[in-house]
């Protein structure tokens, strides 16, 4: 392959390189594990989606959503809402707390998001979404961009829409989902209308859907133009997927999968991570918070006996018993190293024991 020019992703005064990124996830893209896709390769890391009504009313459990380290820098907010007073409020609260980027959730189809008028039912009421884009834009001292989808159903709202209105409220960059809210994940994401959006906008255009291999990552930018590709759940216990996609962009080479001796060691880094971040120790007994069960279970995907590995590890409680779950895969990698050797992601997580509680 014929490695890609890319340059460096301009948004506002931040630059972005390499322009490949980690999509904002529900219970998922923690401090952990953008920590890890930092280290492998990923050019910008987002929160979780925050709800702008739990900061405005200062709610515990939203402003632990705004913790970061500078290791993941540059780090963008993403929050969500329909009351442009209150996105204005949450949106200060994010620059205060040190965030680089302010990103407003227009994609979430998620009923108890969508059901408030907020995430993608701003589709479907631009002078609502315009409202709230120029709110935020006006209370932050940082770059805003969005992320939205094609549209609700194919037939009602735009993202060529949406970005143009977008563009006269002052937002730095758009990111597209090639699906329509409806659709949530099903199906295949259409990227036409990101490839109409990058032609038509002076913005830049990021481009998410359906990006699980390098060669994924170079047909997007090939087809649509976009100016970086948002990666999702396919970083879901693979951080590795960014130095992949890196690697065959900038230099043409396909790197091997890692092994599984790789997948457990990062493994084993992400429980550590989460008991020093959650309890601030790392001793065998230390609590891992729940989400740990199904963000660690990711890993597994496709080692021997994962099936049976992935349900003990969904009932996991400390940091030994995650020791004990990794430890007891690691003894029968040991046992035949040829399987540690050859193992490959599947493009989708077959177990539901550890699906994705993603949105956006």
């Amino acid at each position: 392959m014929r490695s890609l020019e890319l340059q460096p992703l301009q948004i506002g005064n931040v630059a972005v390189w390499p322009p490949v990124l980690l999509a904002p996830m529900a219970g998922e893209t923690g401090s952990v594990l953008r920590i890890l896709c930092k280290r492998l390769g990923a050019g910008l890391v987002c929160t979780e989606l925050t709800s702008s009504h739990g900061l405005f009313y200062k709610n515990k459990r939203s402003f632990e959503y705004l913790r970061w380290t500078d290791e993941e820098r540059p780090i963008s907010a993403q929050i969500f809402g329909a009351e442009p007073e209150m996105m204005a409020v949450a949106a200060a609260m994010c620059c205060e707390a040190g965030a680089d980027l302010i990103d407003i959730n227009m994609g979430c189809w998620v009923p108890k998001v969508a059901k408030t008028g907020a995430g993608a039912s701003l589709l479907k009421d631009l002078k609502r979404a315009a409202e709230v884009m120029s709110a935020v834009v006006r209370a932050s001292s940082v770059p805003v961009t969005i992320k939205t989808r094609v549209g609700w159903d194919g037939c009602i709202g735009s993202a060529l829409e949406m970005g143009r209105t977008a563009e006269d409220c002052g937002i730095a960059a758009l990111t597209i989902h090639g699906r329509t809210a409806v659709q949530g994940f099903t199906g295949e994401a259409d990227w036409a209308p990101i490839a109409e959006a990058r032609e038509k906008l002076r913005i830049p255009v990021i481009g998410n859907g359906d990006v699980r291999t390098p060669q994924d990552a170079e047909r997007m930018f090939r087809q649509t133009g976009c100016d970086g590709v948002m990666i999702g759940r396919q970083a879901l216990g693979n951080p590795w997927v960014f130095r992949e996609v890196n690697a065959w962009l900038l230099d043409g080479r396909e790197l091997p999968p890692p092994t599984g001796w790789e997948r457990l060691e990062v493994a084993r880094e992400h429980a550590r991570l989460l008991a020093l971040q959650h309890r601030g120790s790392e001793a065998p007994e230390t609590p891992l918070p729940a989400i740990a069960r199904g963000q660690l279970a990711h890993y597994l995907v496709g080692l021997p006996h994962a099936a049976a590995a992935r349900r003990e590890m969904v009932r996991i409680e400390t940091l030994g018993d995650a020791d004990r779950v990794l430890g007891g895969v690691r003894r029968l990698l040991d046992a035949d190293p040829r399987e540690a050797r050859r193992l490959r992601f599947p493009e989708e997580d077959p177990d539901p024991l550890a699906a994705s509680g993603a949105v956006g």
